[in-house]
């Protein structure tokens, strides 16, 4: 389909000439006498590219670039003018025209710009469906996130899933590791039994042992009546044993029983009674380092960590941030029954900087909040936190700890040159040539990092 044009122009004659000259080149073109009629005509169909004079009755030009930005990103504008000044040539550019066109013009010239602002479009076209494409791939059941390393993850749940082995999940707080446990319920051959999950470390140790076992009545004081444990309620499901590291050494012992013995006693029972649920645990702890310190017993330890999977924190996987931002920004609007506002370019590119301590949980914590603080269809700079306002960067020297097996420094260097130019834009509200020149590189540079790193920013 031949790429639409829209000409706007209160000149017949330039108007007829625009015409023929765009429809030899290939072009369907539309034309319109005002910025009232071009309006209209945009309200029912969309164009690549609108070429309108700048000087007319009623609404200008620049009127109409205005009223088009309003509405997103859109079609390109080419702005035509026979006064030209540097200041109306500066505003032009500023409010998002593609360009702007002096009269008399050279036909090669104008027919230039117009390619030029047509592949534009189009690529930002492709680049929606891509972005829309790769959203779509970003899930997987409920976790969220297309990054290398999520999808490595992704397929070692797909592996693990339909076994019966004990898994360990490790991960800071905040990353999702109950997401992970049930996707590897779901994708099991018990996904249609029941998933339990229990926070140890939210349970006093008095009453964990009820809660997983049960107990028969009478069996200590406020036992009124026999009650069912986790374990029996999770049978032929799974079970999900968050914070393992909080349980104390006596649970631990018992735990262990379970495990090895698929039988469990409910609190003053005297008899074992076999019970069947996949064990998934998980923990923002180092396991390990409790063994050494004679904190975690070793036989657990090594009769839960089967399998381990590893969740990476979000600092480490930036790429799923304006995702999961996205994500949120749905969610949190589709609760208040409003439309989702968009992320300004400087918005998500402080998003993408920020060290993310509390990770993906404090990531919706701030989105939710900007939602709150937006009163209208933008999220800007200023409806963030202000602890991501006044983040600092860490030096690169508080990065340069070396793993035992080495690494890639190319991979490395890469990193972190795209955190800053993540932390320019942001600071610079996505304008590439203010970011180029608070970093020391030229445009063409900037443009070229931001194109390679997908990020999202303007020219000026």
């Amino acid at each position: 389909m031949a790429d639409r044009i829209l000409v706007v122009d209160d000149e017949p004659s330039m108007r007829r000439m625009l015409e023929i000259l765009l429809r030899q080149e290939g072009f369907e073109v539309r034309a319109a006498q005002s910025a009232e009629e071009a309006l209209a005509a945009l309200s029912r169909t969309s164009f690549d590219l609108i070429i309108s004079d700048i000087r007319m009755p009623g609404l200008s030009g620049i009127d109409l670039l205005r009223r088009v930005r309003a509405e997103g990103p859109g079609a390109e504008v080419v702005l035509i003018t026979a006064y030209a000044t540097a200041e109306s040539a500066i505003e032009a550019l500023k409010l998002g025209a593609f360009d702007y066109v002096t009269k008399p013009f050279q036909v090669d010239e104008l027919l230039h710009i117009v390619r030029n602002a047509v592949e534009k479009h189009a690529l930002q076209e492709e680049n929606i469906l891509l972005k829309a494409e790769l959203s779509q791939q970003a899930h997987f059941g409920e976790i969220i996130g297309g990054s290398p390393q999520m999808r490595q993850i992704y397929a070692l749940i797909e592996r693990i899933a339909p076994t019966t082995s004990t898994v360990l999940i490790q991960g800071e707080s905040g990353t999702g590791k109950e997401l992970v446990a049930r996707a590897i319920h779901q994708r099991s051959a018990r996904g249609s039994r029941p998933f339990v999950s229990v926070n140890c470390g939210g349970i006093p140790e008095t009453l964990l042992e009820s809660e997983l076992f049960g107990h028969v009545k009478g069996a200590f004081t406020g036992a009124y009546a026999t009650k069912k444990g986790l374990f029996d309620t999770a049978h032929g499901g799974t079970l999900f044993l968050d914070e393992i590291g909080e349980m104390s050494p006596l649970m631990q012992v018992k735990l262990l029983r379970a495990l090895q013995e698929r039988r469990i006693r409910a609190v003053g029972a005297t008899e074992d009674h076999e019970v069947d649920a996949r064990v998934l645990a998980a923990t923002n702890q180092d396991l390990a380092r409790l063994v050494q310190e004679k904190r975690f017993r070793e036989d657990l330890f090594y009769r839960i960590n089967v399998i381990t999977i590893q969740l990476p924190p979000l600092r480490k996987r930036r790429d799923d941030i304006p995702t999961l931002a996205q994500h949120f920004l749905q969610k949190c609007a589709a609760a208040g029954d409003r439309p989702a506002p968009s992320l300004t370019a400087g918005a998500m590119g402080l998003l993408e900087s920020y060290a993310w301590p509390g990770n993906i949980r404090e990531l919706e914590n701030v989105v939710e909040r900007a939602l709150a603080l937006a009163p209208g269809e933008r999220i800007e700079v200023s409806h963030l936190p202000e602890h991501l306002l006044g983040y600092k960067m860490p030096a690169a020297a508080g990065e340069m700890d070396i793993p035992e097996d080495g690494f890639s420094l190319p991979e490395a260097v890469e990193g972190v040159r795209a955190a800053y130019i993540r932390r320019a834009l942001a600071m610079e509200e996505g304008v590439m040539v203010r970011a180029a020149a608070r970093l020391g590189i030229s445009f063409r540079s900037m443009r070229y990092f931001v194109k390679k790193y997908h990020l999202q920013a303007r020219e000026g």
